[in-house]
This record gives C-alpha cells, structure tokens and sequence, in this order.
C-alpha cells in the first residue's frame, strides 16, 4: 500500500454508500484514500449478493476510485483476537473487529455506522457516519 490512507471502512459504511443510504455521501467523500480489510470487503460481496446487487466488476470500480482492499494478515488476525474481550458484551461480529483491528495497526479512524462504537472507550478513533 504505498499510497496514504486516510481511515478505514466498516462493511456497513461501504454498504451506506452503495446502497445511496445515509452517511453514503460521506463515505463518497472518503472513499479516494480509504482502506477496506478483505474480511469486510467480503461482508460487502455477500450482502450485496443477498440484495441481490450486480456485483460485476465492483471491487475494480472502488479500487479505480481509490479504495485500498487489504489483506488480512496474521498480525491483524491476532490484534482481531486480543479485540473479543472488549467487544463481546456489545455484540460486535468478526468482521467488525477486523475493522477495528486493521484500523488500530494503521492508526487511522475507522468510518461505521454502528453507533455502540464510540461507548466502547477503544483504543481507536471511531467515526459514526450516520
């Protein structure tokens, strides 16, 4: 990833802004120098597939657009982990925690739309899109 992100996009902020929801705009705005995890942008695939989205050719797009899907490394494997015992209480999936985790290695924000985010005091900088 050579180029500078700017913060990284939960599943569901992608999918505000693919679905023209609210806080897609802002998304819109984000989307030239933001980051993905693989593990969300695979949240994306499989809902978008269940609305049944035309997904042809998606992930090209976003990426011509700017967005940086990452792999998801052992390292953020592990820093999803450690993440579990800070999260469980306030149902946040996997994926979420990806998010989270991927964003805290970065050290940049991550976009959501889950407003429980904030209240978990984590050690990252959240941002509520709607």
């Amino acid at each position: 990833m050579a180029e500078e992100r700017s913060c990284v996009l939960d599943a569901s902020a992608l999918l505000a802004m693919l679905q023209e929801e609210p806080g897609g705009d802002v998304v819109q705005e984000l989307l030239e120098t933001a980051a993905i995890s693989s593990v969300n942008w695979s949240e994306v695939m499989q809902k978008s597939l269940e609305r049944q989205m035309d997904v042809e050719g998606l992930r090209y797009d976003l990426e011509a657009l700017g967005l940086a899907i990452l792999p998801f490394t052992a390292v953020l494997a592990e820093t999803t982990a450690q993440l579990r015992s800070a999260t469980r209480q306030a149902g946040l999936s996997l994926g979420d925690r990806a998010c989270l985790a991927l964003a805290a290695v970065l050290g940049l924000p991550a976009i959501t739309t889950d407003r429980i985010w904030p209240d978990l005091g984590l050690p990252v900088e959240i941002r509520v899109v709607r």
